[in-house]
């Protein structure tokens, strides 16, 4: 052969490599395969879901049922009927706030309960949602112990049970054993990630967004057949070219790292004073990996800053987590003792709306001192910042 051919033949085979290459890459993007709305996501038309199936792949809904013994959702009815009206698998979900065995049962009763009423189908998953200050209270052993009567409450309503938690409290705050389970973590960098692939489901962002669909979604992909009724899903997007689209633009992280700011060693040990937002990277627009309560206790390794705030840098079991100690000019206000605030309670039929506007602040100013987003469930009797 001689070397014009030679030379040929190798560049056409390094196209093709390349093209393989940037094939499976793109194909690593996490999938959107489940959403799951609440109140704070406002009425959700057909259009809407079907949409979401469509032109984003998902294939199944869960839908926020309740939350303790009191609150019903909204909106629980019209997000069933509609997902299903879409061709959507439908389940559901329980904020918990349970301390104890029995507080576990009497949830579990309640959602049972208003699920049925709401017209959730026998067979959808029910899931406890555990992520309440409560359960942060509680041993590793009792959290265990209170889920499994959860659990097993749940499921003489005919329904099928899982725990929902983030990656920081499963296997720490309480046993999530593999093939169960649905886990929130989000990374900094999604794409060619596949984070709790042994579980049902790995929540990998809070900030989707759909076409036809105002604010930010949880977003899910899905590692089993648990959240689509037990079988392989037969739900079919009608525009793959979309789907594949949509899911890579999800998958791309849009804040960029300063090129000024220095990090700087710093080994401490902070607690916190109010709730403040653990995200994957130090900038307000990295996603939320969880929300710290006040009095938590947070071990660091550096800080830095930028973008207005102090930003300190928390070593974790998977990577890293990212929190600001204050704005640049008051570097310790979120973490210094001696801060005094005023409080109000949540009551039933209140909203980030209502309690904003009764206090002069908007809604971002008053989800954001209180470490949360203005998507982010609020419930009676939690007691939120407005001074």
């Amino acid at each position: 052969m001689n070397k014009h051919k030679l030379k040929a033949l190798i560049l056409t085979v390094g196209a093709i490599f390349m093209a393989f290459l940037m094939v499976n890459v793109t194909s690593q993007a996490a999938r959107m395969d489940m959403v799951d709305v609440s109140n704070n996501n406002g009425y959700m038309s057909t259009a809407e879901y079907t949409s979401m199936r469509n032109e984003f792949g998902v294939k199944a809904l869960t839908v926020k049922i309740s939350e303790g013994t009191t609150f019903k959702d909204g909106y629980v009815a019209s997000n069933i009927a509609n997902g299903q009206a879409a061709g959507l698998y439908v389940n559901g979900y329980h904020f918990a706030h349970y301390k104890t065995k029995a507080q576990a049962i009497a949830e579990a009763d309640f959602a049972g309960k208003t699920a049925k009423a709401a017209g959730l189908p026998v067979g959808a998953v029910l899931a406890t949602d555990v992520e309440s200050q409560e359960a942060n209270n509680q041993s590793k052993a009792t959290n265990d112990c209170n889920n499994a009567a959860f659990m097993k409450e749940i499921q003489t309503f005919g329904y099928r049970a899982d725990i929902y938690t983030s990656g920081s409290w499963a296997n720490n705050k309480m046993t999530i054993k593999g093939k169960t389970g649905w886990i929130a973590a989000y990374p900094y960098v999604v794409s060619g990630k596949n984070w709790y692939s042994t579980n049902h489901a790995w929540q990998w962002s809070s900030t989707a967004k759909f076409r036809i669909s105002y604010g930010g979604f949880d977003v899910s992909q899905l590692n089993s057949n648990y959240y689509t009724a037990g079988q392989k899903s037969t739900v079919k997007p009608t525009n793959k070219g979309a789907v594949k689209a949509n899911n890579q633009k999800a998958n791309k992280n849009i804040s960029k790292p300063s090129a000024s700011a220095k990090w700087v060693k710093e080994v401490k040990t902070y607690t916190l004073k109010t709730a403040v937002k653990l995200r994957t990277g130090a900038s307000t627009s990295s996603n939320v990996i969880t929300i710290l309560p006040a009095g938590t206790t947070v071990k660091t390794d550096k800080a830095i800053i930028k973008g207005g705030y102090r930003w300190v840098r928390q070593p974790r079991f998977n990577g890293y987590g990212y929190l600001v100690t204050g704005p640049a000019s008051n570097t310790l206000e979120y973490v210094k003792s001696g801060a005094t605030h005023t409080y109000y309670t949540v009551k039933s039929g209140d909203s980030w709306w209502t309690i904003a506007q009764r206090n002069g602040l908007s809604m971002t100013t008053l989800a954001s001192q209180n470490g949360k987003s203005i998507y982010t469930t609020i419930y009676p009797s939690q007691r939120l910042v407005v001074r």
